[in-house]
């Protein structure tokens, strides 16, 4: 198959790579650069498990060929902290109680952080986190810790990250 170049700029590091045009974005993050934050599940958009942020959006990586990325900004939960420090939500969910196996919890992370961007300068409803995060299914909890935690960090920060 040919492969074609591809720059990608992932967690603030310049990629230089020959990607399939049917590469997807997760494809590419997991098996290419050895990223494996984002997971693999329905391969459909329905379970939110590839969330990544995509110029400070949520997206679901595994709908998204990797081609489509070109010239934006990629951010997987690896390059959501800063170096040696885990971001306000990695904290909280943590402090919370809101990781229990961690298989969703990447991308239930970067849906908030994309959500609470949005809402910054206000402090959203917890009817509202939990409809942001409706697209990222957990199978162990009931998400009211991981709701604890979202709400906790916007209290906080007055709704951004």
């Amino acid at each position: 198959m040919t492969r074609v170049p591809l720059t990608l700029s992932i967690n603030g590091e310049m990629h230089e790579l020959l990607v399939a045009p049917h590469w997807t974005l997760l494809y590419v993050l997991r098996t290419v650069i050895g990223l494996s934050g984002a997971k693999e599940n329905c391969l459909e958009a329905e379970c939110g498990v590839c969330t990544v942020l995509l110029d400070g959006k949520a997206v679901n990586s595994c709908i998204l060929l990797a081609e489509q990325c070109r010239g934006r900004s990629i951010v997987t939960i690896e390059g959501l902290g800063t170096s040696g420090q885990l971001h306000p939500l990695q904290e909280a969910f943590i402090r919370h109680g809101a990781v229990q196996c961690g298989y969703c919890i990447p991308g239930m992370i970067l849906t908030a952080k994309s959500f609470l961007d949005e809402t910054s300068g206000r402090v959203p409803t917890r009817d509202e986190i939990r409809e942001a995060i409706s697209g990222t299914l957990c199978r162990c909890t009931g998400y009211q810790k991981i709701i604890d935690a979202i709400a906790a960090v916007a209290a906080e920060t007055k709704g951004g990250t």
